[in-house]
C-alpha cells in the first residue's frame, strides 16, 4: 500500500501484457491511457502499467460505462460546450429565419432605397425652404416699400441658406437623385 492509502502492486507491465489481461487490443489500452482512464508510467523500457491501480482504474471505467457515466471529465465538459454551442447556433438560425421572413413580408427596405428616399426628402425640403422668403414677400409686398421688401427677402434668404448648410446631406446633390424632377 502507498503512503496515500492506494493499493499498489509494485509490478510494472508493458501495454501488450495489460491488453492480453483485459482481453482487448494494445491500441485500446493506448487510447484508454490517452483519455486518462488508465494510469501509466514512462520508463526506459517504454510505457509501463502498475498492475493493481491499472485493474482498479479499468474496473471503475467499466462500472461508469455500465451506469452511463462514460468519458472523462474533459469529455463531459466538451459535450456540455457542444450542447451550448448547438443551442446558440439554433437560436441564431431561428433569428436569421425570422429576419428572412420579415424581409419577405416587407418589414425592412434595402439601405439604398432608404438612402434615396432620405436624399429625395431633403432635396424637396431645400426647394420648399428656399422658396419661403419669396412667397412671404409676395404676400406682404403691398404693405411695405419695395426696397424694404427686397431687404427682408434677402435677409430671410440668407438665414434659410445658412440653416440649410447646417443640414447638408453628405455629398448628395440634386443631379444624383433620380426621379425628383431635379435638373
Amino acid at each position: 500500500m502507498s503512503a496515500n492509502g492506494e493499493i499498489t502492486g509494485g509490478s510494472m507491465y508493458p501495454t501488450r501484457v495489460i491488453a492480453k489481461l483485459f482481453g482487448v487490443g494494445e491500441r485500446h489500452i493506448q487510447q484508454l491511457t490517452k483519455d486518462g482512464v488508465l494510469p501509466a508510467t514512462e520508463t526506459s523500457n517504454g510505457r509501463q502499467y502498475d498492475l493493481v491501480p491499472t485493474i482498479q482504474a479499468y474496473i471503475r471505467y467499466l462500472r461508469d460505462a455500465a451506469h452511463g457515466k462514460t468519458g472523462s471529465e474533459r469529455e463531459q465538459e466538451l459535450k456540455q460546450q457542444k450542447l451550448e454551442a448547438d443551442l446558440a447556433l439554433k437560436g441564431t438560425q431561428n433569428e436569421l429565419h425570422r429576419l428572412k421572413l420579415d424581409i419577405a413580408a416587407g418589414k425592412y427596405i434595402p439601405v439604398e432605397e432608404a438612402t434615396l428616399d432620405y436624399a429625395r426628402f431633403f432635396v424637396a425640403f431645400k426647394k420648399f425652404a428656399l422658396s419661403l422668403p419669396g412667397r412671404l414677400i409676395s404676400r406682404i409686398g403691398g404693405a411695405v416699400e419695395p426696397t424694404e421688401a427686397r431687404r427682408i427677402e434677402k435677409e430671410m434668404q440668407g438665414g434659410v441658406t445658412q440653416l440649410l448648410r447646417a443640414f447638408v446631406v453628405a455629398g448628395v446633390d440634386e443631379s444624383q437623385i433620380k426621379g425628383t424632377g431635379a435638373k
